[in-house]
């Protein structure tokens, strides 16, 4: 509603487009154009099919691809029209790289959480927490203090999906727990995101950008535990303190299982070091690493292989002793480990929605209205409002969108006051169930338990603690306020 009202504001306003926006735009302002409101229209239209992808089924990658692919037609003629035949492809190729690079890196990540679920680590972590008999507002603490603690390194959506595996397996029929539950694991997860580059996309964005400093992040830590704490306290008393039925765990690891986990460790080593110390793109490291993986993947299917051909002469040996050589032919055999298995576990939808934002918003940038978007917003309010109105603003309309926008405006802040729109972008998607992946990806786990409604019942809790963060960093974090 925000950034509608901003760009509705831009159309009957015209305003001269600053300099500091990414996205090259064309000489002259066409937000008053029919072609720019038309692209309005189709990315408000796309976003309003995305919102309601669980009532339609349809997967939220599908229209913004085509709305950004339209935008993008509208950007090449209006700059046509202007007698400039090349800037549009310059702007295009512009926001392609900045997704190729995000693109690249996720997928990385991606693989290497799936190996390590495909190898059992997750699941030996899931059934030590459902054998221990804890009562339910232990486990309440204990999934919100892990989904803090692996956000940071795992991402908030598979931590948020590993921990409410946890709570639906161990609540049973007691949805009001499983419930609210829920809503701490999505507070958690998107709160430890926020200090660390590969713990939200937003944050990697940024970090990207070389805005923030890999160790720069840390200072938003105390004002993240500040976040989930006030909210976790507030739910706490809405958890009964009683013992879950007892629940037997069958999960076991699979050979390599560490061995993964160590290369993912030293994965995001590389990516940290090359982009800090040689200054090379956070993807170089990431890709490298993935790379290590694939030679491993070589060798566990190799081992696999040898497994099963030991297996089967074994069977066949027995066969020929007992006479039973046509019965053992027909044995199973277990596949061999395959690492394209885990590549194409990805969540592709959520990668090609990504490609469809960043367009999307890179084309609008085309037109001038992240331009004009900055000058009300920072321009008019002051970086300090329009930073913590772009927290409400991520929990309407998804918060990887509006950081894109941000970045794509480019406003002249302080250190500060970037990382407090980083702050506010990251948790500010957790006062809806709708703002953050994280939120998203548990209501399509928990279905029916966990919905929109359910979560909304607590939002007045979230705003407590998100108010109490962004004092919390403004108090710790006053210096980096000052030029």
């Amino acid at each position: 509603m925000l950034f509608g009202l901003i760009f509705l504001a831009s159309i009957v306003a015209p305003v001269t487009v600053l300099g500091a926006v990414s996205t090259p735009v064309a000489d002259t302002v066409l937000t008053g154009t029919w072609m720019g409101i038309l692209s309005l229209v189709i990315f408000f239209a796309a976003y309003a099919l995305i919102i309601s992808e669980e009532a339609i089924r349809l997967r939220k990658s599908k229209p913004i691809m085509v709305a950004a692919g339209l935008i993008w037609l509208l950007v090449a003629v209006a700059f046509i029209q202007q007698g400039d035949s090349l800037s549009a492809g310059v702007a295009f190729k512009h926001d392609l790289l900045e997704f190729a690079e995000l693109f690249l890196f996720l997928l990385a990540a991606m693989t290497y959480i799936n190996t390590m679920e495909e190898r059992g680590l997750f699941d030996i972590l899931r059934d030590w927490l459902v054998i221990k008999g804890f009562s339910l507002r232990k486990i309440f603490w204990f999934t919100g203090l892990l989904a803090f603690c692996l956000s940071p390194v795992a991402d908030n959506l598979t931590t948020a999906l590993l921990m409410a595996t946890v709570v639906i397996s161990v609540g049973g029929g007691n949805s009001r727990f499983i419930a609210v539950a829920c809503i701490n694991i999505v507070v958690a997860a998107n709160a430890g995101g926020v200090f660390s580059p590969f713990g939200d996309i937003t944050t990697l964005m940024v970090w990207q950008k070389n805005i923030i400093g890999f160790s720069g992040f840390f200072a938003l830590f105390l004002p993240a535990v500040v976040y989930w704490l006030v909210v976790a306290l507030i739910l706490n008393f809405a958890v009964p303190n009683v013992q879950p039925d007892p629940l037997e765990g069958k999960a076991e690891l699979k050979h390599g299982a560490w061995f993964v986990a160590v290369l993912f460790l030293l994965t995001i080593a590389m990516a940290v070091t090359g982009h800090n110390l040689l200054h090379l793109p956070p993807v170089a490291g990431m890709m490298t690493g993935l790379g290590f993986l694939k030679l491993f993947g070589y060798y566990l299917q190799r081992r696999d292989e040898r497994s099963a051909y030991l297996a089967k002469t074994m069977l066949m040996n027995t066969a020929l002793t007992i006479e039973s050589r046509p019965k053992a032919a027909k044995a199973p055999q277990k596949a061999a480990y395959d690492i394209y298995r885990n590549l194409q576990r990805a969540e592709w939808d959520s990668l090609m929605f990504f490609y469809g934002i960043i367009m999307c918003v890179g084309g609008l940038g085309a037109f001038g209205y992240l331009a004009i978007g900055s000058e009300i917003l920072y321009g008019g309010l002051g970086p300090t409002t329009a930073n913590i109105l772009v927290g409400f603003a991520s929990a309407i309309v998804d918060n990887i969108p509006v950081m894109f926008a941000v970045l794509e405006m480019y406003p002249d802040m302080s250190h500060g006051q970037w990382l407090l729109v980083t702050l506010t972008a990251g948790v500010g998607g957790s006062m809806l169930s709708i703002g953050s992946a994280a939120g998203v990806a548990v209501m399509g786990q928990a279905r029916g338990i966990y919905t929109f409604f359910a979560h909304l019942k607590w939002t007045w809790a979230i705003v407590i603690g998100y108010a109490a963060s962004i004092a919390t960093h403004m108090w710790l974090n006053a210096e980096a306020f000052i030029r």
